[in-house]
Parts: C-alpha cells; structure tokens; sequence
C-alpha cells in the first residue's frame, strides 16, 4: 500500500526487453534502505525490486514489468532518461498524508488541457468512460501516483489542480498537454459503486 505521496524523482536507466521487461531506475533512496522483494510504486505502477546497486555514484534499484503491465500502464511507453514519481510501501506507523493507494493502475488517462490558475495549473484529463462513474468532485483520485483532489467532472473530463510545489517535486512541472499517465481510482469510491450495484441487483 502507499499514499499517493512522491518521495523521489527517479529516472529510468536502462531498459532490458525479455520474458519480462527490466528497468533499472536511478533513485535518490539508498540501496542499503531497500529490501529485495519490496514494493515501490513507480509513477503509479506498483513494481517489486529484483536488484539494487551503485554504479558510477548513482544509486538505482531494478524491477521487471510483465507484459500485461506494460500494456495497461504507462510503462510500455517508459523510455530511458524518461522520469518517474517514486513513493515506497507504507509502513506501520507512517503518516498517511494523502489517501490509500494500491499501486494498480485502473487505466490511462490523456492530459487534454494545462492552464494558469494563479500560482497554481490546472490539468485536465480525458479518462474512459467506464472509469468516470468513480470520479467524483471533491473525490481523491491518484494521477501518475500522485494523490490529488478533483475538481471537477464532465462526461468523460476531469479536472485537478496542482500548486507550485507539487509540480516541482514531481514529475507534473514537466508534462504537457497530450501526454498520458497512469489513473488510479479511489479504492472507496471502487467499493461504494460494487455496493450500489448489488443493491440495484436486489431491487430487481
């Protein structure tokens, strides 16, 4: 589990095609801090580590993505030199400064618009329609794994507003309109509308 908090920058290294696909991601974490076999969400992509190391004074860790996840992510698009949002697993005791997050990607959602707002941008994504009955104003959602709060929502839009900071300890400073990120749904929001359809199958 983690919350949606962005503790690093990390940037991807190298890229090895296979079975499964290996990224090695440069990180400011230090080596001896990861576990082999823990979790690290990865712009949103929940990813185990296979392998850590320092090479030339760069720390970086490796996971291996299977083809699945390459295809329903971002990360069959992930180029090396390309940046990535990291955030390690929640532990016991840790602060849950944004909300519940799984690290499983629910779809792709386009970039469609960026504008001004003060010090402030507001980003607005097209995201599928089946995904949008979860998005709700005011909702939490998470957005390449940042958590963040919509704003609001149109038939298949939704917009998000990012403050200053965020974007400069994130990846979002740099992106653009037409670019795509990884969407995660609030976890609640999955299991309020399972509860309304049973109970719509009851009514029945």
């Amino acid at each position: 589990m983690f919350t949606g908090i962005i503790t690093d920058i990390g940037r991807v290294a190298s890229i090895t095609a296979g079975g499964d696909t290996r990224f090695e991601i440069e990180t400011a974490y230090a080596p001896d801090s990861i576990d082999l076999g823990a979790s690290i969400a990865c712009s949103g992509v929940c990813l185990t580590v296979i392998e850590k190391g320092t090479r030339e004074g760069k720390n970086w860790f490796a996971v291996e993505a299977s083809k699945e996840t390459l295809e329903v992510t971002t990360a069959g698009g992930w180029q090396e030199g390309d940046a990535l949002n990291l955030e390690r697993a929640l532990k016991l005791g840790d602060e849950l400064g944004g909300h519940i997050v799984s690290g499983h990607v629910d779809a792709v959602a386009e970039i469609v618009d960026i504008r001004a707002e003060g010090d402030s941008q507001r980003f607005t994504f097209r995201a599928p329609r089946e995904i949008m009955r979860f998005v709700a104003p005011k909702g939490s959602i998470t957005l390449d794994g940042t958590s963040l709060t919509v704003n609001e929502v149109d038939a298949d839009t939704f917009g998000v507003n990012l403050i200053s900071h965020t974007q400069s300890v994130t990846t979002w400073g740099n992106l653009r309109a037409g670019d795509q990120i990884n969407l995660e749904i609030d976890v609640l929001a999955r299991y309020v509308a399972r509860l309304k359809e049973t109970e719509g199958d009851e009514n029945v």
